[in-house]
């Protein structure tokens, strides 16, 4: 007994000892690292620094220098120039307005929907003058505030000496303007245009050093920008940096070898804590372990919270001080939850030692052993144990229980024979009647559940008539298209036949290979689109630059484009968008859109290619005016055989835009055309 107690004692003073090493390790690796991060505002990267000018606090220095001087002389240039809205930008004007003008829309009487945004603007800037007046006041106020902002951070490095030209403005704090003199400071970068230098050289070898060039990448030629730091400013900022040197060192080591510790610790705990006993095979459970799980880990949550809250505003030595108990006794309650937790995953009730899963749990069971009883059992239920409480409670007034339970039971009875009644109405062939039942009931559901089979039967019926004309349509267009061609075929093999004059026999030869050719044309039309539709053509999916496959298609197209006299412009996108196609298919795709562009376009319009990136993909549209008459919907226009002009009188097979659906849908893209008056539009959207 004496043996096994001492084992035990043994135990929990180990224990105790790896949870104490754990609680002091962490809490003082925390706090090293908030010293050096948050009072001393170091970065853990100077460790590694070889010197200050190969380190980040010189070169961003230097970036925040440059651009302040670069804002000024391009941007603000002058508290004059500001004051007369010379840096306000025209697009961020036109921003303010267009907030100023989406009120104007939706809360001014003045606005008026019949004209035209044009002419509601103008409307706009008469009834809202006032307003824009004060708010490029408003822009004015926060450019000189910004400004001035500009110029406070300048004033803070003493010993800063500056020298910035652009092409009308000059910003210097020296009365010496010369290279000669800037380069006489032991530190200086001066830019000279594109040219430049800066001492020390090694500054160019820090890994950082394109902070510096990405603020003078855009000098013009004209423009200067002269910096240098005279030994005041280094000799603080060097001193500085080895100061933080040596502290981010040591509290390198330190924040390594408490890390070590508690590690150590940390796995011996988590190996030895909630062991099972060898009789009963579970894990012993104290009085925290008790506490449900969800209760500790709003709890550890929100001492987190807090104690991020203090960290933040922590701005001296005393406060800091003052933390390191607070983090170690909440270090400890954490480290006390954390075990806890892992008694519990050992032991398999985390999950089911929460007060969310006993609450719940609970209300499922209840719920479910009245769910498995139906639905309509729930009802009868409730009546059954219901109604008789009812009638107890107000027993003096048991007529108008008795009425109104009579009531309920003639609205459902009623409510019951409108089903009976339309589903008989269904059944004899009136698939448009719909069965009228209010409310949220069992038989307002069965009445929408026969409502939604109605509707499908309406919409196959529909369809099926649909399917019908549009095969007729088909057999109809098909016979017409390849009959007329093949009728002047016969025509003039029989004239042929009897024609002695050569002159007219050769007139003859033409006109029947421009109609073999046209029935040619329109055979491999009909073959492609039944092929494009069936899906049985191979895909070979590549990474393709859309805009190129533009350009060089309509370079190879120009013989057409100058026929037509049409006009091309294409909105770009600034960079590059690869998307996911084939090439080949999708060049068959446009070509037949530019076809139809070439046979039904409007001659001298302008055509508009947009290309657009959706995020996931890349939308291509097409716009173009059309030579005839859009009398018909889109959804018609993309109907096989269905062309622009209704008189048929143009060399097309109306088969161009199907072939185009069909085969960028076949590469995981969308095709839709949009008619706007005598505005065609076609849309297609492919992967990225």
């Amino acid at each position: 007994m004496d043996i096994k107690w001492k084992k035990y004692s043994h135990l929990v003073v180990i224990k105790l000892i790896a949870i104490i090493v754990a609680i002091v390790c962490f809490t003082s690796a925390l706090m090293i690292f908030v010293n050096i991060v948050i009072i001393k505002n170091a970065d853990f990267g100077i460790a590694f620094e070889e010197s200050y000018f190969l380190g980040t606090d010189y070169v961003s220095d230097s970036s925040n220098i440059l651009t302040s001087l670069r804002n000024i002389t391009e941007n603000y240039k002058s508290e004059e120039h500001i004051l007369k809205g010379g840096s306000l930008k025209e697009i961020e004007i036109r921003q303010r307005e267009e907030n100023l003008f989406w009120d104007f829309q939706n809360n001014s009487r003045s606005y008026n929907p019949n004209l035209t945004h044009e002419e509601n603007y103008v409307l706009f800037k008469e009834v809202y003058a006032a307003e824009l007046t004060e708010l490029k006041d408003r822009l004015i106020t926060e450019e000189l505030q910004a400004y001035n902002s500009v110029l406070r951070e300048l004033e803070k490095y003493q010993g800063l000496i500056y020298y910035a030209v652009d092409s009308e403005t000059v910003f210097t704090n020296s009365t010496n303007k010369t290279k000669e003199y800037f380069q006489s400071f032991p530190s200086y970068m001066v830019f000279d245009g594109p040219e430049y230098k800066v001492f020390p050289q090694e500054i160019q070898e820090n890994p950082h050093y394109y902070w510096i060039t990405s603020n003078t990448n855009q000098l013009g030629h004209q423009d200067k920008m002269y910096i240098a730091f005279n030994e005041e400013f280094l000799n603080s900022r060097i001193g500085e940096w080895k100061e933080n040197k040596v502290l981010v060192t040591k509290g390198l080591y330190q924040i390594t070898g408490f890390s070590l510790g508690l590690a150590l610790a940390l796995i011996y705990l988590l190996v030895v804590i909630g062991r099972k006993n060898g009789e009963s095979q579970e894990t012993p459970l104290n009085v925290v372990d008790r506490i449900y799980n969800d209760f500790k880990i709003v709890i550890c949550f929100t001492l987190i919270a807090i104690w991020i809250a203090a960290i933040s505003q922590i701005n001296h030595v005393p406060i800091y001080n003052l933390m390191y108990p607070v983090t170690l006794f909440i270090a400890s309650l954490g480290l006390i939850f954390l075990l806890s937790f892992v008694k519990h995953l050992k032991n398999k009730t985390f999950l089911k030692h929460t007060l969310f899963y006993a609450i719940f749990y609970k209300i499922f069971k209840f719920i479910k052993e009245i769910y498995d009883s139906g639905s309509v059992g729930i009802k009868v239920v409730l009546i059954v144990i219901g109604y008789p409480v009812l009638v107890a409670i107000t027993f003096f007034m048991f007529p108008i229980t008795l009425g109104i339970a009579a009531w309920i039971a003639l609205r459902k009875v009623k409510e019951f024979s409108a089903i009976k009644e339309g589903v008989k109405r269904v059944k004899e062939g009136d698939i448009n009647y719909t069965i009228n039942v209010s409310g949220g009931g069992e038989f307002a559901q069965l009445a929408g559940d026969i409502n939604s089979i109605t509707d499908g039967l309406y919409k196959a019926v529909d369809n099926e008539i649909r399917s019908e004309r549009l095969k007729t349509e088909l057999i109809t267009n098909v016979s017409h298209d390849i009959r007329t061609p093949l009728t002047s075929i016969i025509t003039y093999v029989d004239l042929l036949k009897s024609e002695t004059d050569l002159a007219k026999a050769k007139e003859y030869l033409e006109i029947l290979d421009q109609k073999s050719q046209r029935l040619k044309t329109l055979t491999e039309d009909l073959f492609e689109a039944s092929k494009a539709s069936s899906g049985n053509i191979p895909v070979n999916f590549e990474e393709i630059d859309i805009e190129s496959l533009i350009t060089q298609g309509l370079g190879e197209l120009d013989d057409k484009v100058q026929d037509r006299k049409l006009e091309f412009r294409i909105n770009r996108l600034k960079d590059k968008v690869f998307i996911k196609a084939d090439g080949k298919l999708l060049w068959r795709a446009i070509e037949n859109l530019l076809s139809n562009i070439f046979k039904y376009a409007l001659e001298g319009s302008r055509v508009y290619i947009d290309i657009i990136d959706s995020g996931t993909g890349v939308m291509l549209i097409i716009k173009n005016i059309s030579a005839y008459e859009l009398n018909i919907s889109s959804e018609e226009l993309m109907e096989r055989f269905k062309r622009g002009d209704e008189s048929r009188s143009s060399q097309g097979s109306g088969l161009g835009l199907s072939i185009a659906k069909s085969l960028v849908e076949i590469q995981k893209g969308s095709f839709d055309v949009e008619i706007d008056g005598d505005l065609f539009k076609a849309i297609i959207h492919l992967p990225k």
